[in-house]
């Protein structure tokens, strides 16, 4: 309905529309903002863009060395081509060539060694990115080759770590173990995952006229881009502007990595004066950016016949790269989520960030978590096996409780905790005792294709580890026509950011979301913004929405409290209406008047997460704000001839609070859940010898496609449970904490390899579960069971 048409409307008419609830707000399934542009293809990304006049394409040659010194470089080549600019190496940046996110050693181009093979030596600015390609590869690089550290375990034995180790601790470990009925030990490797977002590294970048940069980048973190590019500029912050409208994906892999495309354009931009823009081939791309840090870790796990834990010792080893990134919040987060859901007993859990020659790497979905809960998970599959117990049994044991077993290994205490009863739910629902029992009857008469089924919890912390990070900004402009601008700090990636925050701001209004633009994030609108990350965007940049909402809102009711005489509470906004008193009001009505009155219209609004805080010395505090929960049930069928395998059904209880967008949530919930699955099953990372990425591409790295659904997909939201903290509209955060239920297949595809045994012997499989994993360790079934009837037979 038109402006115009509502304020034709009958007294009558006017107020049948204000009984009724906004349709738009929080809580309603609106659809994604931009998904109907994103389908047709009208959606503009940075590659989208109209080309500047004069633009340079840059092109970056890379490292073919893991560890290195550069003994000869020379760039003459490259202008043999037609239509090269320039080409630069470091000594060409003309400010701070370190462009690391908090501690030092990210050189923005080599200087002087090498120390990851696709690390920037390099780049080539030129008419178009073939040419630019050309000749960069023309250029003469010689090298001589330095002793390279290229697995976990090496830099484990040299200490080789990028920053110190760190350990969280309760109670005498090593004393629990002694006194302990059943130990069990042992180690995991855990794979790393690629990206793989759909648009790869991008930056475009434009000199201004006052010496500054306007910076079109695909970045979860436009103060850092803003920062950095001034940094290697060597200009203040403010000669620099980042504009942000959207991401083709990010996961993570745009938080840090986004800045050396940035940078480089800037770099160019600066020395010739002309627009610059850099795009990573997705080949490049993968060579250069650093992934979900893969981790090594070893348990040591003393446990009751009831499989009740009662002391732990867990060492968690990530392979951070070549340089610090956000490695050491990474690991301590992966020590963070060591528990998942469990009570450790007395507990001490070590975090090491190993040192390896290989791309740095860096932030992915889950921050560490993942890696963090896989251990404990495999430990109580293995605690059930070697009880003769259902794994669920155990699982339950162990959950954090209501008496003194509610506090972490670093001492914060498990508050609202509902996973008792959501597993309740879903193990009703999911029919898991019946299935159960039909799976193991199946196997029984089943030689080559067997089934397996398992059932996992998710319990993860939600806020920056980093706690300077928990704060946030927004802009909100009314405008005379009831229409009204929003901005603020959060970035949209594709995960319905813009959506949300929109929805709150429609809420506090209670206007319709259509009256709202949310326009590209921009550090000249919100500055010193935090990284859309730690699932945190909503949390903080809603909240900082609502505020600034909130602000005008009581602006105006204050005014019109006074304007019409009555009190502020008879002055009422409810679906496109103010009332106040015994007059009606069009929303865009009440708005002109106002400005006619001269009330200010615009507000920022700003948040800050409270209540959080970790002291790293002694290993203890409180870094989130809460826990989300969650939990799946998980059935597979494996070929036990050739390792291949399908997930036959998937259920999932998970829980987001006081859902702010029911439809956004559920495909949160989704497709974290098949991003888990892929990352423990199909996606795996391979190097040479030489320390050379060999899954560049969709060729031999495979993400998970429409095959590798569920066939039979069950997704539910905990209803009726608000968020107990102060969140906005008591919402819960759902980007990251549904990643790991795909944690429920990895353990199932191991149900279904332990039946080959009959399930008398658990088989260790790492992860990715690859077909290849899972035929190998199908192998060790029949090997066990051979060598078990052998020996029955000797006796």
């Amino acid at each position: 309905m038109s402006n115009t048409a509502k304020q034709t409307l009958t007294i009558d008419e006017m107020m049948a529309l204000v009984k009724q609830n906004l349709q738009t707000g929080v809580g309603k399934k609106v659809p994604h903002d931009s998904a109907a542009m994103q389908v047709s293809g009208e959606a503009q990304y940075i590659d989208d863009r109209l080309e500047f006049p004069n633009q340079l394409h840059l092109y970056a040659r890379q490292s073919e060395r893991a560890h290195a010194r550069i003994t000869k470089l020379d760039v003459s080549p490259c202008y043999d081509f037609e239509g090269v600019t320039l080409a630069i190496t470091a000594k060409d940046v003309p400010g701070q060539l370190d462009i690391g996110p908090i501690l030092a050693g990210d050189p923005l181009l080599a200087d002087g060694k090498v120390e990851y093979v696709g690390q920037v030596v390099l780049a080539v600015a030129a008419k178009d990115l073939v040419t630019a390609r050309k000749a960069a590869m023309a250029a003469i690089i010689e090298y001589e080759d330095l002793p390279a550290i290229l697995s976990v375990e090496e830099a484990l034995e040299k200490k080789h770590f990028v920053t110190e180790s760190h350990t969280q601790q309760r109670g005498d470990s090593a004393a629990g173990l002694a006194s302990a009925k059943h130990v069990i030990e042992g180690s995991l490797h855990i794979g790393g995952q690629e990206h793989f977002y759909l648009e790869t590294q991008v930056s475009s970048v434009v000199p201004t006229e006052d010496g500054g940069m306007m910076v079109f980048t695909s970045s979860q973190h436009p103060t850092e881009i803003q920062k950095l590019v001034a940094s290697v500029l060597g200009v203040p912050m403010h000669k620099v502007v980042t504009d942000m409208r959207r991401m083709g994906g990010g996961f993570g892999g745009k938080e840090t990595q986004a800045a050396a495309p940035a940078c480089l354009a800037a770099v160019v931009a600066r020395l010739t004066g002309r627009p610059t823009k850099m795009r990573l081939p997705r080949v490049e791309d993968m060579m250069m950016t650093g992934k979900r840090h893969p981790f090594y870790n070893q348990y040591k796990i003393g446990f009751d016949d009831t499989g009740r834990i009662q002391a732990s010792e867990i060492i968690v080893a990530g392979n951070c790269g070549y340089s610090p990134d956000l490695s050491s919040s990474i690991v301590d987060r992966a020590m963070f989520h060591s528990d998942n859901a469990y009570y450790l007993g007395d507990a001490t859990v070590v975090g090491h960030r190993c040192k390896t020659h290989t791309a740095s790497n860096t932030a992915y979905r889950g921050f560490g978590g993942p890696q963090g809960m896989m251990t404990i998970e495999h430990v109580i599959d293995e605690i059930a096996s070697h009880l003769g117990k259902d794994p669920l049994e155990i699982r339950k044991v162990n959950f954090y409780g209501i008496d003194e077993r509610n506090v972490t290994h670093y001492h914060q205490p498990v508050e609202h905790n509902i996973i008792h009863e959501m597993v309740e739910e879903l193990e009703e629902s999911s029919e898991y005792a019946r299935r159960r029992d039909e799976i193991k009857a199946y196997n029984a008469q089943s030689p080559i294709l067997k089934k397996g089924i398992a059932m996992t919890p998710v319990k993860f912390g939600i806020s920056f580890t980093a706690s300077f990070l928990n704060q946030g900004g927004a802009l909100v402009h009314v405008y005379t026509d009831g229409s009204i601008h929003l901005n603020h700090g959060g970035t949209e990636m594709g995960q319905g950011l813009n959506i949300k925050v929109a929805q709150i701001v429609a809420e506090e209004f209670q206007v319709d979301i259509d009256r709202i633009q949310i326009t590209a994030t921009n550090t000249d609108k919100v500055p010193n913004t935090s990284p859309t990350a730690a699932s945190s965007g909503t949390d903080i940049n809603g909240k900082a929405a609502q505020n600034a909402a909130i602000t005008i809102k009581n602006r105006l009711i204050e005014w019109a409290a006074g304007h019409f005489q009555v009190t502020p509470e008879e002055v009422v906004f409810k679906n496109n209406f103010v009332t106040i008193r015994d007059q009606i009001m069009s929303f865009p009505e009440f708005i002109e008047l106002a400005y006619f009155n001269q009330i200010s219209l615009s507000s920022t609004g700003f948040y800050r997460t409270p209540k959080i805080f970790y002291d790293h010395a002694t290993g203890s505090g409180s870094p989130f704000y809460y826990f989300a929960y969650g939990a799946a049930c998980s059935e597979v069928l494996i070929d036990t001839l050739t390792g291949e395998y399908k997930i036959l059904r998937a259920d999932i209880l998970h829980d987001v609070g006081d859902s702010l967008n029911p439809a956004i949530d559920i495909g949160q919930v989704e497709g974290a859940f098949v991003q888990g699955v892929g990352w423990l099953t199909t996606e795996e990372l391979v190097w040479n010898d030489k320390g050379r990425l060999m899954t560049t591409g969709p060729a031999g790295y495979k993400i998970p496609a429409v095959a590798d659904m569920p066939i039979d997909f069950r997704t539910k939201l905990v209803e009726n449970r608000k968020n107990p903290e102060d969140t906005v509209f008591h919402s819960k955060a759902v980007g990251e904490p549904p990643f790991m239920l795909g944690i429920s297949v990895w353990c199932a595809l191991k149900d279904a390899i332990a039946s080959v045994s009959d399930y008398q012997t658990y088989p260790h499989i790492d992860s990715p579960a690859t077909p290849e994993r899972v035929l190998w360790a199908v192998e060790q079934m029949h090997e066990w069971v051979e060598k078990n009837e052998a020996t029955a037979g000797d006796v």
